[in-house]
């Protein structure tokens, strides 16, 4: 197998490889920070590479595991396999900006929870990733940060917020990464980078020690090339910590047990009309059809059904503006930050509250709605990925309308707290990824998991990989250009 080859193999059979001593985690991690090196200049998938620290990690992991007492048998999940960790998960000692360049020199004091099990599973942190500024947009290009791209395109947006991880994972700098979801973060980069995204459910994966996000809108998730290496981290990530305010019971089997399993014959419902949005772009909607043809062929029941968002947008925009206020000065942030930070402010002070109260009344309505069918099958975006910096001279208010249509099928989902994964649905005649959504009911990930395995199998999209021909400097300078 060689280099490439082997950067584009799964987590797990990674991880398998390692146990069976066929690569050691210092040259598994060595492989991929040289691609880093190499590559990432032109993707700036990454804001902080942790190259000596991964490097000594990687040096215990392949000196315990040449000792001859060794048992590989009994090491965790991921023992020595790289991961990439977005840069809103402080890491200790490692700066967490958030998507803020004011705050590139601040340093972590202490892991976030999620990241604690993810180093007990075994993982070697490589680094943090690009996020846009503070999250609220859908594409890395926060100020004072290169711009993310896209691997399939360099032209294009790699998706946002979670779009380093993402960008990363497709290009091989990663085997896999965690991202983060309080409107879409992890299912548009998914998306836009041809991977596999899962948003669990709201209380799945613990938000200690830092606390809850948005009140429960905002969930960790897991970017990889495969469902069963999604499901296999989402199974690390999860778990109740003492005090936290959310959780769910552990389900019946593991996600990545999930994968094996073929589900029963579900009711899935679908639609690529979602008011008052409208109907998604022809090759989106293609998408939605292909995908539900599939899963009729594989003996479930499809319906078609009807989607209204309306009143969810006006307590959502509150919601969302008051994301932004994070104590740092206006002036250092970008214009569409800008922008919802002054309105944020000039609400009255029970606009929040109202908002929250209004969303959990529509969340309790929108569930009970779809309560007789199994998963639903939407659109990501309502079009396909825009290039880099393709609304960044328009006024935020207009660059606000944009994002409010495109991420339309995302975010209703982080009010109702259902669990969500993204799958690669094929490309757009320039080449660049689709995917589709299915959406489970609360904490059904194991659901949404199964289906998406077994069209995974049925179809060959995950397959297929970047041709990162751009790797030539001349075709990079020649795609910036464009």
């Amino acid at each position: 197998m060689n280099s490439t080859d082997l950067a584009f193999t799964s987590a797990l059979e990674q991880a398998q490889l390692i146990r069976n001593k066929v690569i050691s985690p210092l040259e598994l991690t060595q492989l991929h920070l040289d691609r880093i090196q190499t590559l990432d200049a032109s993707l700036n998938s990454f804001f902080t590479v942790m190259a000596e620290r991964a490097i000594a990690e990687a040096k215990a992991k392949t000196e315990q595991l040449a000792a001859p007492q060794a048992d590989s048998s009994s090491l965790p999940t991921f023992f020595g396999v790289p991961i990439a960790i977005k840069d809103f998960a402080p890491v200790a000692g490692v700066p967490c900006t958030y998507g803020i360049h004011l705050l590139k020199k601040r340093i972590a004091t202490e892991d976030a929870g999620l990241v604690t099990r993810i180093r007990q599973a075994g993982f070697t942190i490589l680094g943090k990733t690009a996020t846009s500024e503070i999250g609220t947009s859908p594409y890395p290009e926060s100020r004072g940060f290169p711009p993310t791209r896209n691997p399939w395109n360099l032209s294009y947006t790699s998706g946002g917020s979670s779009g380093g991880s993402a960008a990363a994972v497709a290009a091989g700098l990663c085997a896999i990464a965690q991202g983060g979801d309080a409107g879409g973060s992890v299912r548009i980069p998914a998306a836009c980078c041809g991977l596999v995204g899962i948003k669990a459910s709201r209380g799945r994966i613990s938000s200690a020690p830092l606390g809850e996000k948005l009140g429960g809108f905002g969930v960790e998730g897991s970017i990889a090339r495969t469902v069963a290496d999604a499901a296999a981290l989402l199974d690390v990530m999860s778990g109740y910590v003492l005090g936290d305010p959310y959780w769910l019971p552990s389900p019946p089997t593991s996600f990545l047990e999930a994968t094996k399993q073929s589900p029963a014959n579900l009711r899935i419902g679908f639609a690529a009309t979602i008011q008052p949005v409208g109907t998604a772009h022809p090759l989106c909607a293609q998408a939605v059809v292909e995908t539900v043809k599939v899963l009729e062929n594989l003996g479930h029941l499809i319906e078609p059904i009807d989607l209204d968002f309306s009143e969810l947008i006006d307590p959502l925009k509150i919601i969302w503006q008051a994301t932004v206020d994070v104590g740092v000065p206006r002036i250092f942030l970008g214009k569409l930050n800008r922008l919802l930070l002054k309105r944020s402010r000039s609400l009255p002070s029970g606009a929040y509250p109202q908002a929250m109260m209004k969303l959990n009344q529509l969340a309790r309505r929108l569930i009970a709605d779809f309560n007789e069918v199994d998963v639903l099958v939407l659109p990501v975006l309502m079009h396909p990925t825009i290039r880099v910096g393709e609304w960044a001279k328009l006024r935020a208010a207009k660059e606000l309308e944009n994002i409010i249509r495109w991420i339309a099928p995302c975010p209703p989902f982080n009010v109702t707290g259902q669990p969500a994964i993204v799958i690669p649905a094929g490309f757009t005649p320039d080449g660049l990824p689709l995917g589709v959504q299915l959406v489970g009911r609360p904490g059904a990930e194991t659901t949404i998991i199964a289906v998406a395995a077994q069209l995974e199998r049925a179809t060959s999209w995950n397959q297929h990989h970047p041709p990162l021909h751009w790797q030539d400097q001349k075709a990079v300078g020649a795609a910036k250009l464009k």
